[in-house]
């Protein structure tokens, strides 16, 4: 990404999106008072994320036993009334199951293939899918200390064994196939990556005409088979980042605060919510809306808007689709493709 002498100054940034994840679907409802478990409970809690000043809804779903749910009539009833409850908030299914072992101890398995393709027949749809790149370990637990999880079912050693062993599968074959069937259906891919060499894929999937929409990006820093929390790594992410993109910061636990003001500070976006974070200050709790508060907070404090909903759906560019690979270079930012017999550094051609 580009700064210029000004990117820092306030009035020059976009407004602060805030999404949130306030379901924690890897947390059993015993593990915090701030899960809400019915579907009343679980639009209650989008309200009241909204009201706070998020605009992006990171969605997942339980059944009426607390347990994540993996039926996509749960997922259709859940965005049906989401859409009228908070219709100004943009709608983000999380692409993965909700992680929720069936049992103690049992593996947390990412859905096959064709389960996870039928996100693209979500009805209503919603604005966006998360997407992983790239076949990664995932564990989740390699950052997380005794204080992290102290009081939740992530301390029980069983559950901590599960959530240590999970993995993403996500190779070429799924990831283009995913992305045709999101693009045919007019929902947006929110690309979830954990290093520089993630975003090199999608860059290949843009020239190659696989992928021809805006690039929106969470920067997951949450160690495991993704860039921890150092902001080395972020700074790199970020040089790496084409101008025309969209980067929003993930950490996890207590990294979640540093690494967002940083973000603020930049003129980038943030994620909070207690799928990442039960913490503010050590040993004490914070709730999903009261971590939005906080990221208001700073923003105010650093003189930079918090986005509306309408400006939130303006930022992340929901609904356009570009006409070619090349229409899709171009107004992310990247370079263009090399042109039949040029050398050197490929330029944009003249208007």
């Amino acid at each position: 990404m580009q700064f210029f002498d000004d990117s820092l100054l306030p009035e020059t940034q976009q407004a602060l999106v805030i999404q949130v994840a306030p379901y924690g679907p890897e947390f059993l409802p015993g593990d915090s008072d701030d899960i809400p478990v019915t579907m009343e409970e679980q639009v209650q809690k989008a309200v009241d994320c909204y009201n706070a000043g998020a605009t992006v809804l990171h969605v997942h779903v339980r059944e009426a036993d607390g347990k994540g749910s993996k039926r996509l009539s749960m997922f259709n009833e859940m965005l049906a009334r989401l859409r009228q409850a908070v219709p100004d908030m943009v709608l983000q299914v999380g692409g993965s199951i909700s992680f929720a072992p069936e049992g103690e101890g049992a593996d947390a398995r990412w859905l096959n293939d064709d389960t996870r393709h039928m996100l693209a027949e979500l009805d209503p749809k919603p604005d966006q899918v998360t997407i992983a790149i790239n076949t990664n370990q995932m564990n989740v637990c390699e950052l997380l200390t005794p204080c992290d999880v102290e009081g939740t079912s992530l301390a029980l050693p069983a559950y901590q064994s599960a959530y240590r062993e999970m993995w993403i599968p996500s190779g070429p074959g799924f990831v283009e196939e995913h992305l045709r069937r999101l693009q045919a259906a007019g929902i947006q891919p929110h690309f979830m990556l954990g290093d520089v060499g993630q975003l090199e894929t999608v860059e290949r999937l843009i020239r190659r005409g696989v992928y021809s929409g805006p690039l929106i990006l969470n920067h997951v820093m949450i160690g495991g088979g993704a860039d921890g929390p150092n902001p080395y790594n972020l700074m790199e992410f970020i040089r790496r980042t084409p101008p025309g993109a969209v980067l929003t910061v993930e950490a996890l636990m207590r990294t979640v605060l540093p690494l967002n003001t940083m973000a603020i500070a930049m003129g980038l976006h943030v994620r909070v919510g207690i799928e990442d974070n039960l913490w503010g200050r050590k040993g004490e709790r914070l709730s999903s809306v009261k971590q939005v508060e906080q990221m208001v907070r700073i923003s105010r404090e650093l003189h930079r808007d918090v986005a509306t909903g309408a400006q939130a759906r303006e930022i992340y560019k929901i609904g356009e689709r570009y006409a070619s690979a090349d229409e899709a270079l171009h107004r992310i930012g990247y370079a263009p493709n090399r042109r039949v017999g040029e050398r050197g550094a490929p330029m944009p051609q003249a208007a």
